[in-house]
């Protein structure tokens, strides 16, 4: 039986994640984080241990910074939740103000900054893994190598990871790392096939359009990285929102897994989360809602995946595309 990549490096990590960019209220910084929201993540959270889910994806940019503290709350009115999950969060992506554009910062300050504030925000001693969020052109590998090495000394990172990057981004930071890193976070769905059509269409003419960054899937594989999927229920096209303004695909689509459903007696997120986690790379899907219905409907993704065969897989994805034969 195959393990997850986290596994092998003794993270135990449920294979669904809780994505917490929703929480805390709206993106304007001076909106303050109301009752309604923090009663909401409460259930969020609840909803996903409800289901197995231990890991809990954040940004130190999500509305505002107020997803951590709302995070935050929950854990100092439950303390005792803080060892029984595990803390993912990202920073590198500093946002538009007054004076300043938006903008990408790999810098050793703005690391080691953003991750004492991401700390205080949560109130916890240390996170169990942190991403750089988005490639930064200016970055130097061995500034980032400093501020990994003290925040592990410190105590307050445990593990280091990246987000939509590629290869020879990954490489060129690992080269300069005194550990490897543990994860890629890419976004990877039915609407966004790109991670597969990247694979399939090489030396075919249709392979040109396709831009994910080649040997992604092979590449994380090999040096056991745990690729993670944001937007892996591609915002529910595929299971509940309304088709109305949808393309033909994405329509048959959604009644193939709405049918698929039905004959398993499972749920069409199960569905459409299973196809995403059946691929060998042993993908972690990030759900990012926090409506607890939508939650608690992810909950046999894990099962379905290794139900699915190989021509329901295929029949999915040829739909997904438009190529239905």
């Amino acid at each position: 039986m195959k393990i997850m990549p986290l596994a092998k490096r003794g993270v135990e990590a449920s294979r669904l994640v809780l994505g917490c960019m929703p929480m805390g209220g709206t993106w304007d910084r001076n909106d303050p984080i109301t009752k309604e929201d923090r009663l909401k993540a409460e259930k969020a959270v609840d909803a996903a241990l409800s289901i197995g889910i231990n890991m809990f994806d954040h940004a130190n940019i999500y509305t505002q910074g107020k997803a951590e503290q709302t995070f935050g709350g929950i854990l100092k009115n439950r303390p005792e939740l803080r060892e029984q999950i595990i803390i993912q969060s990202k920073c590198g992506i500093r946002l538009q103000d007054e004076n300043t554009p938006g903008r990408f910062d790999f810098s050793k300050e703005h690391i080691l900054e953003a991750v004492d504030e991401s700390l205080k925000r949560l109130g916890v001693e240390y996170l169990d893994i942190l991403l750089l969020h988005r490639p930064d052109p200016l970055v130097e590998p061995e500034e980032v190598a400093e501020a990994f090495s003290k925040l592990k000394a410190a105590g307050k990172v445990r593990y280091f990871g990246v987000s939509n990057m590629n290869v020879s981004q990954i490489r060129f930071l690992q080269h300069s790392l005194p550990d490897q890193l543990a994860v890629n976070q890419l976004e990877m769905s039915l609407a966004h096939t790109a991670f597969l059509d990247q694979t399939i269409y090489v030396n075919q003419q249709k392979g040109t359009g396709v831009n994910f960054g080649e040997g992604i899937m092979e590449f994380s594989q090999m040096e056991n990285i745990q690729l993670q999927a944001w937007g892996p229920l591609a915002q529910g096209r595929f299971s509940g929102r309304s088709l109305d303004n949808e393309p033909e695909n994405v329509q048959k689509t959604a009644v193939l897994i709405s049918q698929m459903a039905k004959q398993k007696e499972t749920t069409p997120e199960a569905i459409v989360l299973g196809w995403l986690m059946k691929h060998p790379a042993m993908i972690q899907p990030i759900i990012g809602t926090s409506n607890e219905e939508r939650i608690s409907a992810c909950k046999d993704a894990e099962r379905q995946a290794g139900l699915m065969t190989r021509d329901e897989w295929y029949t999915l994805y040829m739909s997904a595309i438009g190529r239905e034969k």
